[in-house]
């Protein structure tokens, strides 16, 4: 029989495996702000060439709770390895389909159509992906070491960030012919090798002792998140708030802020890609340290500071792109990644803690899509047509502001017992050597 995995391979497996599928997923984003307005929406003026484009974008945010729901129901059921490797596969061929697939100019409408049915199905797989990765390490940690790994697939994001921005960053500097027709396919192409590694990875698991215990009790449930819904409505609740303003706050400073730059012409697109590539950096280091302070100091205490600045540092964001000064803008970034890796880090293993194993891969996935739906989904369409009624990006922080309270009063109302309840079974984990 295999024996458990080292935790240096559970960090691995979940490290690199979510920093290729948000790699894909963010990919799409710096597409959508850059070029695919006009190679798949011509006709349309700039500004609704961009925001059809971002439509296309928020679409594969509403495929996420649904990946969640579908993948969470079998990950809680069958384990949370095989629905890792569906996520991951499903993710890499969506990506590397994109960079093939022939724009508007050659086959008409069929190509955003398409290129719609694809960003659903990468939706689908990220939905599902955070649950099986979280999941994965936080069940296989002591109780001791838990933030710690529970930040791992946080770092994901913006590892898988940095990635996307380098691969664009990359092709933009050639000529805008060559960019408008092969460059912009290359970082799409390049994931299918990236996922084969994964892949390999991910293979060499094996599924966590605490689902392992559920198994073998046939105490598996037949329908985890109807379950988790009768006897976990508060947390579920409570937990997808907390991640709205999350979800808002990212994609409107990494992805909207792209566009709404190049548009009013505040910062130059280099610019504001570098301040994206060095924030992604500093989120990178941030955001484990920050799980590991947060299993010190309090795993919902750290998330409340983090909201609470996020709703103050947009303001000063907006104002330093507005500026025109770039070193400016590189440091409203940097101190921005610090802010959001405060909450962000232990936010993972906040939200897993309020649910049992039966039902958590369920619960957890379906929580945290829902919130980034609501936050994250509609941020750069919202923000788009903020700007363009009231002619100013202060109403863009306003609206990030809003939800940023929305988001610390939620986690203000999860109460200790809320946590307690959920997280029994992970208190007798011992980590795997």
């Amino acid at each position: 029989m295999t024996g458990p995995p080292s935790m240096r391979r559970v960090a691995a497996s979940v490290l690199i495996g979510t920093t290729i599928e948000w790699y894909d997923f963010i990919l799409y984003g710096s597409a959508a702000a850059l070029v695919l307005g006009p190679l798949f929406f011509p006709g349309s003026d700039p500004v609704a060439a961009t925001l059809l484009a971002f439509s296309t974008f928020a679409v594969g945010f509403f495929a996420r709770p649904l990946g969640g729901v579908v993948l969470g129901h079998f990950g809680d059921r069958l384990g949370r390895k095989r629905m890792l490797v569906a996520s991951l596969s499903m993710m890499g061929v969506a990506t590397f389909l994109m960079g093939l697939l022939p724009t508007y100019d050659s086959i008409g409408v069929a190509a955003p159509i398409i290129l719609v049915l694809l960003r659903l199905v990468q939706g689908f797989g990220v939905g599902g992906e955070w649950g099986g990765a979280v999941l994965t390490a936080v069940e296989f940690a002591s109780p001791a070491k838990r933030g710690f790994y529970g930040s791992l697939p946080q770092i994901g994001v913006p590892a898988g960030l940095f990635l996307a921005t380098l691969a664009f960053f990359g092709v933009a500097q050639l000529p805008r012919e060559d960019l408008l027709s092969w460059g912009w396919r290359l970082p799409f192409l390049v994931s299918i090798v990236l996922v084969g590694i994964g892949l390999y990875i991910r293979s060499t698991l094996v599924d966590t002792p605490v689902f392992e215990q559920v198994k073998h009790a046939g105490a598996a449930s037949k329908l985890p998140l109807l379950e988790a819904l009768r006897e976990y409505p508060r947390s579920i609740l409570l937990a997808t708030g907390s991640m709205i303003s999350t979800g808002a706050y990212f994609y409107v400073v990494n992805t909207y802020a792209l566009s709404y730059a190049a548009t009013s012409k505040a910062q130059s697109g280099n610019a504001m890609l570098i301040a994206v590539l060095v924030s992604a950096v500093v989120s990178v280091a941030a955001l484990p340290y920050f799980g590991a302070l947060a299993q010190r100091r309090g795993r919902r205490t750290m998330i409340l500071i983090g909201l609470a600045a996020m709703t103050i540092w947009i303001f000063p964001t907006f104002l330093a792109i507005d500026s025109g000064n770039v070193a400016l803008l590189l440091g409203t970034y940097v101190v921005g990644a610090v802010l959001f890796s405060i909450s962000y880090g232990p936010q993972a293993t906040f939200i897993t803690e309020l649910f049992d194993a039966r039902v958590r891969f369920s619960a957890a996935s379906t929580s945290f899509q829902l919130g980034v739906l609501l936050g994250g989904a509609v941020a750069p369409l919202i923000a788009a047509a903020l700007v363009a009624a009231t002619g100013t990006s202060l109403s863009v922080a306003c609206y990030v502001a809003a939800l940023s309270l929305l988001s610390l009063a939620c986690v203000l109302l999860v109460s200790q017992r809320d946590l307690d309840r959920g997280s029994r079974d992970l208190n007798a984990t011992e980590e795997v050597t």
